[in-house]
């Protein structure tokens, strides 16, 4: 019985990832260009650890999320665009 409960969430994992992952939108590098500067956008950096601090590749006034920790994102008001950076 612990087998096919098993199965059956990890049925259900690989079946609601896609479409909770359709839900979100996305940009590319371009349209977050244009936006750079605004008020309006926080850029939340996720990066762990050495992909982090080995990247030559940031993004300028990105905040540094600590261990995946995007809590700091309800500080910002609703209408703000956020954007969560985790190349």
């Amino acid at each position: 019985m612990k087998r096919v409960l098993s199965l059956f969430i990890v049925l259900m994992v690989l079946v609601a990832t896609p479409l909770i992952a359709a839900s979100v939108p996305t940009m590319d590098k371009d349209e977050l260009k244009s936006l750079l500067g605004s008020k309006d956008l926080v850029v939340l950096d996720a990066r762990l650890g050495r992909d982090w601090s080995t990247s030559e590749f940031k993004i300028k006034d990105a905040l540094r999320v600590d261990d995946g920790d995007l809590s700091v994102a309800k500080n910002y008001p609703k209408d703000t665009t956020i954007v969560l950076y985790c190349a």
